[in-house]
């Protein structure tokens, strides 16, 4: 798993590419709690490249958008792709966290 980090005027935009499961799940969750430390609050997931994402992935993001809830910020999910759109859905996760077609989509929410 790869994870790139870009900072825009009302986000962070955390692109996240190749699989998150098990093993790289606790890499993004450490990133995040790195940022949210910095003061970062609002976070843009875009997910355009990730190829897959495990229960365990689920849950780091679960846990990122709690933390980010109790200091009055939000977490946005971007350009999900089909498989990992349908493991969002079918856990009920597109529910819980908010998702977009674009990060752009995503930007004008925040």
């Amino acid at each position: 798993m790869e994870i790139n980090i870009q900072k825009e005027e009302k986000a962070l935009i955390v692109s996240v590419s190749g699989r998150m499961d098990a093993v790289t799940a606790p890499e993004f969750e450490r990133e995040l709690v790195d940022c949210m430390n910095e003061g970062e609050a609002n976070f843009i997931i875009d997910l355009g490249q990730l190829d897959y994402i495990s229960s365990a992935g689920l849950r780091s993001m679960l846990i990122t958008a709690k933390r980010l809830k109790a200091m009055d910020g939000q977490i946005l999910l971007s350009s999900l792709r089909d498989t990992v759109k349908e493991i969002f859905e079918i856990s009920g996760f597109s529910s819980i966290i908010p998702t977009y077609e674009s990060v752009e989509n995503a930007l004008s929410q925040i």
